[in-house]
């Protein structure tokens, strides 16, 4: 298991969960925000997400076909 301090060491997964400490956003926002805050593609947002989730800094609930973070 990863150190939350070395989770949260990195920029962009800091900066999603600032952005999830106002409440839930779908994956799809969370990507669009942070392409546009730092540049990074897609599956970069998804490794970050999962890597918060694996820690229990996020969870996450399917709704229809898009997955909303908390």
């Amino acid at each position: 298991m990863t150190h939350p301090v070395e989770v949260l060491a990195d920029p962009v997964r800091r900066a999603i969960v600032e952005s999830l400490a106002g409440g839930e956003r779908r994956a799809g926002a969370l990507v669009d925000e942070m392409q546009e805050r730092f540049g990074i593609s897609q599956p970069a947002v998804s490794q970050h997400l999962k890597v918060l989730r694996e820690a229990g800094f996020v969870h996450v609930r399917p709704e229809g076909t898009a997955r909303v973070y908390r």
